[in-house]
């Protein structure tokens, strides 16, 4: 069997394939798969590591204003449309996908409307409870909408064509016991701390979390991996900033600061509380693994949803919530205290967010697609 995965941009789009392409691995191990991508760093690293090849191909996406920036944006993205569009079939021919799965990115639109008119069955994954721009746009024209949230067939042109599958999570996420984990980082014993907060605002978080890094610098209370995003500039900023503030590499010996956290399943999973941002792919993580949280949403991305995935998590006593305009280095660091010193309260955090998860996502995903290709 072959099976074309196209994905791009955020972590967010590209896991929940590779999760699912790491289940067809451990199922039907003879089965071919390839990526398409739009070129971006993002998947161009996390890819490979998955140990998955992945070609590109030109896309970008639309801006909804009219300045002249926005104008010639657009005139742009449209001539990288009908490249990117060409790519796709050139890719799609050479490769003879028995299906074709999209999982986000504006990267799936020439690849998935290519596949579906060439007869190919292709399937569109939408980890929000709101359906974004490129799942809008294709939704009627694919085989199958797999989606993150139950009844949300409302929210589409062709109901019948969805179904419930929930948000894969890669199999690594549920490999160890949390004890197992802390012990691979050699954090035995220790109360561990993991905060990472995506592209989008990522400035802003990193800000506040000088604060917060230089708070615990002084009191210890706790070992914290932070993930700066931004890649070496990034990482520069932020040693930069707390050196500026005086603050010691001697006491930042419970502090590990990184670029990235590549070794992601492992961290999260030691964690006694992960500070993050709201984003469908990582509440689906947090809710595999029972992970108590401090969710701050991002407020940058369209329709907020970010906020009511962040607000429904709250609610079943899952994780705290907090706004970005709200959040400062001494309220972080306040609300982790408190809960960290809580054992009762970790306990039913993680007892509520487990309740959410669907741990049998990829296999789900993975049914719809046989389904379909066979």
């Amino acid at each position: 069997m072959r099976l074309l995965f196209t994905c791009a941009g955020t972590a967010g789009h590209i896991n929940p394939a590779i999760a699912v392409a790491g289940y067809f691995k451990r199922i039907m191990p003879d089965t071919e798969m390839l990526f398409i991508g739009s070129g971006r760093e993002m998947e161009n690293r996390l890819i490979p590591m998955a140990g998955f090849d992945i070609v590109n191909i030109k896309s970008k996406g639309f801006q909804r204003g009219f300045s002249p920036g926005d104008i010639v944006w657009n005139i742009r993205a449209a001539a990288d449309l009908l490249i990117g569009t060409s790519q796709a079939k050139r890719t799609i021919r050479r490769f003879k996908p028995d299906a074709v799965i999209g999982t986000g990115g504006y990267v799936c639109y020439p690849v998935l409307t290519t596949a579906a008119k060439m007869g190919i069955p292709t399937f569109i994954h939408e980890s929000n409870a709101m359906p974004g721009l490129t799942t809008r746009m294709v939704s009627d024209k694919v085989s199958r909408v797999m989606v993150a949230f139950p009844n949300m067939e409302k929210n589409y042109k062709c109901p019948e064509k969805v179904v419930f599958t929930g948000t894969p999570v890669r199999s690594e996420f549920m490999d160890m016991s949390k004890e197992e984990a802390k012990e691979k980082l050699g954090l035995t014993g220790k109360k561990l701390v993991v905060s990472f907060w995506g592209s989008l605002g990522a400035e802003v978080m990193n800000g506040i979390m000088a604060d917060f890094i230089e708070i615990n610098s002084a009191k210890g209370g706790f070992h914290h991996i932070h993930a700066t995003g931004g890649g070496e500039e990034g990482l520069k900023k932020m040693k930069e900033e707390l050196a500026r503030r005086g603050v010691t590499q001697k006491q930042l010996s419970n502090t590990d600061l990184r670029m990235y956290i590549d070794n992601m399943p492992t961290v999260m999973t030691a964690a006694d509380i992960v500070l993050c941002r709201s984003g469908a792919s990582t509440i689906g993580e947090l809710t595999a693994i029972g992970k108590p949280s401090i969710l701050v949403p991002s407020p940058y991305v369209v329709d907020n949803h970010q906020e009511k995935n962040a607000k429904s998590v709250e609610d079943i006593g899952g994780a705290v919530m907090i706004r970005e305009g709200e959040c400062t280095g001494e309220l972080l660091y306040s609300r982790v205290s408190e809960i960290l010193k809580d054992a009762g309260r970790l306990d039913s955090m993680s007892r509520a967010v487990r309740q959410m998860g669907v741990p049998d996502s990829a296999e789900r995903i993975a049914k719809e697609i046989l389904n379909f290709s066979r």
